[in-house]
């Protein structure tokens, strides 16, 4: 009777003593986030190598690329901006003579050929002829206006010669407004050819200045190579921006040159033709 007892005693103990098993995770309650003071911002400091980049890209502005440069390559810098510069000087001038000059010649053009007699235009431009059309016309009428003061009077055996000195007086008047038109034109000419073999020049002087520190400082790196072929490349660049727009503005100033050139011709021919038959009209047979 005593031993069943026992027994249960003994496992009764034995339950009591085992521990206690704990709820899986997932079957707890959540939780709180901690609750502290909010946490402290800080700048973040530039990574290394950033400032010496930002350093680089602005040592390799224009100026300083001058500044350092070596003195021939500054020479060559400068004289090739003062190439540009006088270049575009000679463009502008030339373009607004010449604008000047074809609306001239349109104005007297149209005058010509309203119906105005020979002398009263003569009277008119005689005075102030300021573009070629006009002195030309002037150049011509007086040659005629001469014919005629000879002593007794223009005669038929004196007509070729009369004929001829008015077309050589026409003639020479052409030439000598032509020369004035195209001044300063082999300028530009002399400018695009050469600007770009000056350019040259500095570029190769350039090259040769990195090669030198190479040699001296026994180093390859980008760092030292770069600033001279930089200089090198900026005075190609100088030669190339003086030499393109006078190439091209010389080439137009010569075709439009040509086609005023065109004009007095064919004026001269015309006018020729009418004081020609003035002087058959006039001289006594």
């Amino acid at each position: 009777m005593l031993k069943p007892l026992v027994a249960a005693l003994l496992i009764l103990a034995g339950i009591l003593a085992a521990p206690v098993l704990t709820s899986p995770a997932w079957a707890q309650p959540p939780i709180a986030a901690p609750v502290g003071a909010p946490a402290q911002t800080q700048a973040v400091a530039p990574l290394a190598g950033t400032e010496a980049t930002s350093d680089a890209s602005s040592s390799f502005s224009l100026v300083n690329m001058f500044m350092r440069a070596d003195y021939v390559v500054k020479a060559v810098m400068i004289l090739l901006l003062v190439a540009s510069l006088w270049s575009w000087t000679i463009i502008f001038n030339k373009l607004v003579a010449l604008q000047a000059l074809k609306r001239k010649a349109r104005r007297f053009e149209k005058l010509f050929w309203s119906g105005q007699s020979l002398d009263e235009l003569y009277q008119q431009f005689a005075a102030h002829n300021d573009h070629p059309l006009a002195a030309m016309f002037i150049a011509g009428l007086r040659e005629w206006r001469r014919a005629f003061e000879a002593p007794g009077g223009l005669r038929e055996s004196a007509m070729p010669g009369a004929k001829e000195r008015i077309e050589k007086a026409m003639s020479v008047t052409i030439l000598r407004e032509t020369d004035g038109i195209e001044k300063n034109l082999g300028i530009l000419a002399t400018i695009g050819s050469v600007s770009p073999f000056v350019g040259l020049f500095g570029t190769v002087w350039g090259i040769m200045n990195s090669f030198s520190a190479i040699a001296a400082r026994h180093d390859t790196t980008l760092a030292v190579v770069a600033p001279g072929i930089a200089e090198a490349l900026f005075a190609t660049a100088m030669g190339l921006l003086a030499a393109i727009p006078a190439v091209i503005f010389y080439n137009r100033f010569v075709a439009e040159i040509g086609r005023y050139v065109n004009l007095l011709d064919a004026f001269s021919d015309e006018f020729f033709a009418i004081l020609s038959r003035q002087l058959d009209e006039k001289v006594p047979r």
